[in-house]
Formats: structure tokens, C-alpha cells, sequence
């Protein structure tokens, strides 16, 4: 199978909301949280990287997704390039990283692109379930808070969600929560341990915040991840 990229929108320097079509299938099927694995060959070498699924629903074969460009890299470049009708191969969608059956309240973490899954989770759920969602999304810099309008207009309509965007180099002119996510996280937490945390983003954060949660006594089965790097 073949992703066929249609065009993109530049969400901060370096980072795109990028649409595609699944090549030869009328209707793309997915499950919120789930990622795709795109593969190509750069350099006389063939690479692959995974990628989750950003998308709202089902438009037809149209999916999208949420890249950042490594610089020095070899795969995110080449897709940076790419041209309409331009295509790479594709596997998927897989992976368990969704909300587990029966939802419960549940607190969500994500730094940089691991935002990217929690977008189509939220809009499966918020308006459906009375559970509680909270929501931190850290970023270094107020620019880089993707799909920030969306999450304020969906923690204004439904009273059960909460967005918390988390600063760690904040402009003068910031004036919400700043910081590492993982202190935002044991606040949202306080003293519930009767719910779901699930966590997306560089090893670094989640094997954190996994050893944190561990160590309040949550289970590990309560703790559902998913690292890209």
C-alpha cells in the first residue's frame, strides 16, 4: 500500500499537519491512537518510521498526520519534499496505544508531536461519556503548542475535559502553567488512583512519568504509553 501525499499546512517552524490518501482503498480505517509505518529509500537505504494518525474521523481514504523535521535526519526531510501525487509505501493502521474498554477518567500527557493521538481520541470520546479527560501537552515554546485553538474550544464546550499547555521557556507575554509536564501531571492526579494516565513522547518524558506513577502505587496496566524515539 501507498501513501499519496495531497498537501500539507505548517503548524510551527518545522512542523506540518501533512494529508494523505491510501492508495488502492476507498475507505481509510483506523482506531484513534493508532500509527501508520511509512517507509522509502533515502540515500541508497530504506527506512522506516511510524507515525500516529492525527486525523478526525473518516474522510473517504484521506488520513493525516502530524511530522516534525529532523534536520539531520534522513526520512522526515524526504517527506518534507515530497510533491502532490508523490507517494511513499505504507503499512497499517496498527498499535494499541487507544483508550481502553470500558473508558474511564483518565489524565493524558504529551510533549512535542506526541500530541498527535490524543487528538482523534478526544473527539471520539468528548460529547459521548461524562468521564473525566485532562489533558497537559508540554512545548518549549508557546509556538510549538499544535492544534492549541482546537483544544481550548473543546475544553470550553464540554465541562468534563480540562487543557492544561505546559511552557518550559516561556515569552514574557505567557501566562498559563509553565514547566515540565511531570508536575502539572501529579496535580491533575492529586490523590485518585482509580484512573487511566496515558503518556506519548520522547523516552526521556514517558519512562519518567512511568517511574513516577509507578512509585504513587499505580499499576502498570493503568499507565498506557507509546514512545517515538
Amino acid at each position: 500500500m501507498r501513501a499519496v501525499f495531497i498537501d500539507s499546512l505548517e503548524l510551527a517552524p518545522g512542523i506540518r499537519h501533512m494529508n494523505f490518501f491510501a492508495e488502492g482503498l476507498e475507505t481509510f480505517k483506523f482506531v484513534p491512537g493508532q500509527f501508520v509505518s511509512l517507509s522509502g529509500t533515502v540515500r541508497e537505504k530504506k527506512i522506516t518510521r511510524a507515525y500516529s494518525v492525527v486525523s478526525i474521523g473518516e474522510d473517504g481514504n484521506r488520513f493525516s498526520l502530524c511530522l516534525n523535521k529532523v534536520e539531520d535526519g534522513f526520512f522526515s526531510p524526504h517527506l518534507f519534499s515530497l510533491l502532490p501525487g508523490e507517494g511513499v509505501d505504507m503499512k497499517g493502521p496498527i498499535g494499541t496505544f487507544v483508550l481502553r474498554n470500558p473508558v474511564r477518567d483518565s489524565v493524558m500527557i504529551a510533549t512535542g508531536t506526541g500530541i498527535a493521538p490524543f487528538r482523534p481520541m478526544l473527539a471520539a470520546v468528548l460529547g459521548k461519556v461524562d468521564q473525566t479527560f485532562t489533558l497537559i501537552f508540554g512545548v518549549r515554546y508557546e509556538l510549538n503548542l499544535l492544534y492549541r485553538a482546537e483544544f481550548e474550544a473543546l475544553a470550553a464546550r464540554h465541562a468534563n475535559f480540562k487543557f492544561i499547555p505546559t511552557v518550559t521557556r516561556p515569552s514574557e507575554s505567557w501566562q498559563g502553567a509553565t514547566g515540565r509536564v511531570q508536575t502539572h501531571m501529579l496535580d491533575a492526579i492529586a490523590e485518585r488512583r482509580d484512573i487511566d494516565v496515558y503518556v506519548c513522547g520522547l523516552n526521556e518524558m514517558v519512562s519518567s512519568v512511568r517511574e513516577t506513577l509507578l512509585a504513587i502505587g499505580f499499576d502498570k496496566k493503568q499507565i498506557i504509553h507509546e514512545k517515538y524515539d
